[in-house]
């Protein structure tokens, strides 16, 4: 009697079951079962077991940040320290290259303490053309005792005076405090908008006002004297700071190729892509015109503190906040 065929039967696979191979044998028959294993879910990541954990760093730093800030307003009167463009106060440029910057600053501090000189350079050179001299003292007070020390009179020909009063001046920072907070709120009601949800909307917003806080905080301790300029770099830091946070959110909510991990990692190569090269960007300006010119070092100098306290309020505050909501709430 001929061999029977062999029959193979292929049972569809079960979830959770490991390949079981049934065999039965007889003289004329061998029948194979296979149920194959379905692939069983994958461990979690590191970052999923520790991304909770990560919020300390950032809620950290911004607790200490407004602890600072209240104690450094109580004893300053204000959060930030501020130049005579602020606080009201005499500016004078004297337009002489032989001026030892550093004499004529310890001759000049005993008289007048909140005196502060900078150079004045040629940008293509790098050689001293001059100094500007700042203080709140009114033009009579300060003029003469820098012309004893100079030797002659200071004249339209090689110097200029500017006297701005503290009223004035005082009005100007109010007003532009004013409109960094309009636009904040203006910038929050956009992402409210937009997302239209209350957890991940507050997310970017409290990434943006972190940033913000942190900056102004490194600034104080780094005892950075802000004028007008300086206050309107944060404005500018406003647009930095939430433009990765709105990519992180658009692209975990709205879009739904890929897991949530992946579609965060996508959003991380973008991000960090925008914001590293803004921080090149701006690093070889700082460094170009770092002796030339005061004011936009400090826009810069701003700048490039908050694109770097950025990355960390984005990656690591927004994005474990929408993590976890979006786990919460069952968001794939």
């Amino acid at each position: 009697m001929g061999s029977i065929p062999v029959p193979r039967i292929f049972i569809p696979s079960l979830e959770n079951q490991r390949q079981l191979k049934i065999k039965f044998k007889s003289p004329s028959i061998s029948l194979i079962i296979n149920m194959e294993n379905q692939p069983q879910s994958h461990s979690k990541s590191t970052y999923d077991k520790i991304y909770k954990w990560l919020l300390i760093i950032p809620v950290g730093f911004l607790l200490f940040s407004l602890v600072y800030l209240v104690q450094f307003n109580s004893q300053n009167g204000d959060i930030i320290y501020k130049d005579v463009s602020i606080t009201g106060g005499t500016t004078i440029s004297v337009f002489d290259d032989k001026i030892d910057i550093e004499a004529v600053t310890k001759t000049l501090k005993s008289e007048f303490p909140d005196i502060s000189i900078r150079g004045i350079s040629d940008i293509r050179t790098g050689k001293q053309q001059g100094f500007i001299l700042e203080t709140k003292a009114s033009p009579d007070s300060i003029k003469p005792a820098l012309e004893d020390y100079l030797g002659y009179k200071l004249t339209q020909d090689n110097s200029s005076i500017e006297f701005s009063g503290a009223s004035l001046s005082s009005g100007f920072y109010k007003q532009i405090r004013f409109a960094i907070i309009i636009a904040f709120v203006l910038m929050a009601l956009v992402v409210l908008v937009i997302f239209r949800t209350v957890i991940p909307s507050f997310a970017v917003i409290l990434s943006a006002f972190a940033d913000i806080i942190m900056t102004i905080t490194i600034v104080d301790i780094l005892g950075i004297t802000l004028s007008t300029a300086g206050i309107i770099a944060f404005l500018m830091l406003v647009g930095y700071s939430v433009d990765t946070d709105i990519l992180l959110t658009t692209t975990l909510l709205k879009k739904k190729e890929g897991t949530l991990n992946e579609r965060m990692l996508a959003a991380f190569k973008t991000g960090m892509t925008m914001t590293l090269t803004s921080i090149a960007a701006v690093t070889v300006s700082l460094i170009i015109i770092y002796n030339f010119s005061e004011t936009l070092r400090q826009i810069f100098t701003i700048l490039l503190i908050g694109l770097f306290l950025d990355m960390l309020n984005t990656w690591l505050t927004n994005a474990s906040m929408l993590k976890w909501y979006m786990e919460v709430k069952n968001i794939k």
